[in-house]
């Protein structure tokens, strides 16, 4: 719970210190942006890799290391001196957090029972929401009266009290079979969707040129080699047979697109405070804040929900939920702003409180027993391809509404919106918020997939073997 704490304190907290530090640091401000897509990225591609490794070593040997390179990452991005040790700081940051996140799910599914998974995921749901909840207010704090290095020397604390504390309550035994890393899948997966990312900032904030659009193409390509030789593989970073389970296979997908769909919402919501409503730091975490408080009091509630009724009942209001929050969200205008994001962020609260656990939930139910650590490792990898993409989604919906060169200026705030082109950037937000409540509404409908199959059992894959080489090539 606690590592899950200061993941979801971490994804909140360096949001509103991103104007802070373009002064500091005399950054440029499209360098600022990978502070933020640098974590989400490493933390996505080696999310996988932890929990094969998890596997392996034992989940709870891999989680204690995890939380010392998130300490250690914390402890010198707070000591940075430039933009450049920031973002490399963050990747060091980032690779713990997948350490963490991917492992914790197997250590629940360890520990408790199946009947009993669902609270367990409703707990750490609470522990991610009040990290996002005081990641918002301590930030606001923190930079309106401290120092930006406090964003992350915060964590340090907090950290070694818990790698104190694990060594008694955490103990990991050997892992349950001989895996490997899948090095180039890892390789050329980080590369497509790094050339990808870039392309899309790029082409966001400047005028499009041959180089972003050389860029594009050349991830895409990189991604479809990745796929290639993913089917060619015995034992490959990503497990694409585990897609034959449907009961698996769907809320994997539901995180994916729940992931694009939600991520961008924190973002958006920041740039209009900030922008055509012209809050400060510290007034825009207390307009957010209620969302999350009330997630995580569904979260005690909703894990509950799943253990007795299934997890497709609180996936599916949960999901309901946010697409009415963001059906809300494309109402909004100069004039009703303030009121209207402070409703639907509470909305968008009680979806993510019934989602997160029960989605948890069916991912590791449907697991089998000697994948537990890769699907727990899948669902984080598939939800953060979903947050990475979801961040520049926002910057190109600045950028459609106003001029580029201003785009970045009013993501990081460090612009202010007023007279027309508020009103400008306010519609751009409403088509956006729509498009958004499609893909949640794709999410919900990727949901009920569950239901194909409801009345039979699930036939687990079995482990690669010399008699079955082909299995982990079908996708």
């Amino acid at each position: 719970m606690t590592g899950v704490f200061l993941s979801g304190m971490d994804t909140t907290i360096v949001v509103l210190a991103l104007p802070t530090l373009e002064r500091s640091l005399d950054a440029a401000l499209t360098s600022l942006v990978w502070v933020v897509i640098g974590f989400l990225l490493v933390n996505t591609l080696l999310t996988t890799q932890a929990g094969r490794l998890g596997d392996l070593y034992g989940p709870t040997r891999v989680y204690r290391a995890g939380f010392f390179l998130l300490t250690l990452g914390s402890l010198l991005c707070g000591l940075a001196w430039d933009p450049v040790s920031v973002v490399a700081f963050r990747l060091l940051q980032g690779t713990g957090a997948a350490c963490v996140t991917a492992t914790s799910g197997a250590i629940i599914a360890a520990v408790f029972p199946p009947d009993e998974r669902g609270r367990a995921y409703g707990r750490t749901g609470v522990a991610f929401s009040l990290g996002a909840v005081l990641g918002i207010g301590l930030g606001g704090l923190i930079i309106s009266y401290v120092s930006w290095r406090w964003v992350f020397l915060i964590n340090v604390p907090v950290g070694v009290i818990v790698m104190a504390c694990a060594r008694g309550v955490l103990h990991g035994g050997t892992g349950r079979r001989r895996v490997g890393l899948d090095l180039v899948g890892m390789g050329t997966l980080g590369a497509g969707l790094l050339c990808l990312l870039w392309a899309i900032i790029e082409i966001a904030t400047a005028e499009p040129g041959p180089v972003p659009r050389g860029a594009a193409l050349g991830g895409i390509a990189l991604l479809g080699f990745f796929v290639g030789h993913e089917r060619r593989q015995d034992d490959p970073m990503l497990r694409l047979s585990l897609f034959r389970i449907p009961a698996l296979s769907a809320p994997l997908l539901a995180a994916l697109f729940q992931g694009l769909a939600n991520y961008a919402v924190l973002w958006l919501a920041i740039m209009y405070l900030q922008g055509p409503e012209g809050l400060s730091p510290l007034r825009t975490a207390l307009a957010i804040m209620p969302g999350y408080v009330i997630a995580g009091i569904i979260c005690l509630f909703s894990g509950r929900l799943a253990d007795r009724a299934g997890p497709l009942l609180p996936v599916a209001i949960g999901l309901g939920a946010e697409v009415a929050a963001l059906a809300g969200y494309a109402q909004i205008t100069t004039g009703n702003g303030l009121w209207l994001v402070v409703a639907a962020n509470i909305v968008n609260g009680i979806g993510l409180g019934f989602f997160i656990p029960a989605n948890s939930s069916a991912v590791m139910k449907a697991a089998p027993p000697e994948f537990v650590g890769i699907s727990s490792g899948m669902l984080r990898t598939f939800a953060g391809f979903g947050w990475v993409f979801s961040f520049p989604l926002a910057i190109i919906a600045a950028s459609l509404s106003i001029p580029r060169d201003r785009a970045i200026a009013i993501f990081v705030g460090s612009a202010d919106l007023d007279g027309a082109l508020a009103v400008a950037f306010t519609d751009g937000l409403r088509h956006v918020f729509s498009t958004l409540a499609g893909i949640m509404l794709l999410a919900l409908l990727v949901s009920f997939v569950r239901l194909i199959g409801a009345d039979r059992r699930e036939r687990p894959v079995p482990a690669p073997s010399a008699e079955q080489p082909q299995l982990s090539r079908d996708a």
